[in-house]
């Protein structure tokens, strides 16, 4: 398949995967597979030789991502825009008292799904979605909710589930 498939397979099938996806990474929190985060990254990089993130932009649209403190510096800078000014004009706290993006889509998507500020944009956007071998296990919690948001998480999680079955 190639990206649009993905991409198309991934809408026609997530609501109705969303209960086994769930339960599926709920028993993974209880396995000790030693070699689960090696898995998450090759399944990572498999998925995303075939899936590219412009065709979908999903998340840019659906999820606004943590601001941390050194974002909003580096955000402010690429941006021109005093860190007071840019804190006012594009974030909010949310029921965590995280800092978010105040609006979706995000600002800073553009019409081709580049984003405007990519050399600066938040660490959780550049870390999202937390599949690759270093940050798998770490994010467990997060990939239920986010495989109904991003097809590249759902299909690693659908090839996992296919191999640890």
């Amino acid at each position: 398949m190639d990206s649009k498939e993905l991409i198309k397979n991934w809408k026609n099938k997530r609501s109705a995967q969303k209960k086994p996806i769930r339960k599926f990474v709920k028993g993974l929190n209880a396995r000790k597979n030693k070699n689960l985060d090696q898995l998450a990254g090759d399944l990572n990089d498999k998925t995303f030789q075939k899936l590219d993130c412009l065709d979908c932009a999903n998340c840019c649209t659906s999820i606004p991502p943590i601001v941390t403190r050194s974002d909003v510096k580096r955000l402010s800078k690429a941006t021109g825009i005093a860190e007071r000014e840019f804190t006012n004009q594009y974030l909010v706290q949310d029921e965590d008292d995280d800092w978010v993006m105040k609006t979706t889509p995000c600002p800073f998507l553009q019409e081709d799904n580049k984003c405007s500020v990519y050399d600066a944009r938040p660490k959780a956007c550049r870390k999202y979605p937390h599949t690759d071998s270093d940050e798998f296990r770490n994010n467990l919690g997060l990939h239920a909710g986010n495989a109904h948001y991003c097809p590249a998480v759902f299909h690693i999680l659908q090839d996992m589930m296919k191999r640890l079955a």
